[in-house]
């Protein structure tokens, strides 16, 4: 499948059951709202999906139902976040061989990487497989920031094509885009800023309160490409105060608590992540109580 790095892309949760096991019916559920709301990929394994807290086999048993459900319409995005290069590197090998279209891949974490060391980890992975790579730009988590010199170099290799752009500097898509064009395609990674990622020219939204609002996830982003600015700024600002619970540590617990308002998730995370408590769970309640309170009626936006 050829994968266009554009449009809306939820980082999807992941589904527990009460024994802590995948819950593969909500899931299903979840993924068959975000298709139906038109998103343009699914990504898998991300930190809103607490892929680190994964088992390999319940990695791959994501992916192989995913795929399933999007019945290659829309990609499927396999999200590589490895400490060691050939474990990286095996993980790329895993995610193909389970169907994964395309592959989001984050610097190693633990371990801060000089920009040498960096640019090698990312161009022998990408050397390793002929799938289409999204690499993952975000300091303020990770601390390691891809400069615009060191996609300079990663770009060598045809098969890195699209940058998650997740610095919260607006003025690096501009940077990006002046020293690329369109050969580096940019998707926004911060929901708070969206918005303003996508009238700086950014192809995409990497999205996290998709997970709970597709509809409206999406209709910003068709409004903003037919040019109906206004009416997208609208709903983004009714949007805001649930965007901004993606910048938060907790963000995979506050997501979650969306999703079960809106009916396509549970509240269960897997430990050491505990449910939210106390006064932050009524705060986090109360934005996602008075937007759904105020929620907007759409336009067709479909039909853009």
């Amino acid at each position: 499948m050829k994968v266009d790095w554009k449009g809306v892309m939820p980082a999807v949760t992941t589904k527990f059951n009460e024994d802590d096991t995948l819950d593969l019916a909500m899931f299903a559920k979840n993924i068959k709202a975000q298709i139906e709301a038109g998103v343009h990929g699914i990504v898998l394994g991300g930190s809103l999906g607490e892929a680190s807290t994964l088992l390999l086999e319940e990695k791959n048993t994501l992916i192989r139902e995913t795929v399933k459900l999007c019945e290659g319409k829309i990609p499927v995005v396999m999200t590589v976040a490895e400490q060691a290069t050939k474990v990286a590197i095996q993980a790329v090998a895993d995610a193909k061989a389970n169907g994964a279209n395309a592959l989001m891949i984050l610097p190693p974490m633990r371990y801060k990487s000089t920009d040498i060391e960096t640019v090698q980890y990312f161009k022998e992975i990408a050397s390793s497989t002929d799938l289409p790579i999204m690499i993952y730009n975000n300091p303020v988590d990770y601390k390691i920031e891809v400069t615009v010199d060191m996609f300079e170099e990663l770009l060598k290799l045809d098969n890195i094509i699209a940058v998650k752009e997740s610095t919260r500097d607006i003025i690096n898509i501009g940077r990006l885009r002046n020293r690329f064009g369109k050969r580096l395609s940019i998707l926004t990674g911060v929901d708070p800023l969206a918005l303003e990622s996508l009238f700086m020219g950014a192809d995409g939204w990497v999205a996290g309160l998709v997970c709970a609002f597709p509809a409206e996830t999406v209709a910003i982003y068709e409004l903003v490409k037919a040019g109906r600015a206004e009416e997208a700024t609208k709903i983004y600002r009714w949007f805001l105060p649930l965007l901004e619970l993606d910048i938060s540590p907790q963000l995979v617990q506050n997501i979650k608590l969306a999703e079960v308002a809106t009916g396509i998730g549970t509240e269960r995370v897997r430990k050491p992540r505990l449910n939210l408590s106390g006064a932050e769970r009524k705060r986090v309640l109360k934005v996602i109580e008075d937007g759904l309170k105020t929620r907007p009626t759409l336009p067709d936006y479909k039909s853009l």
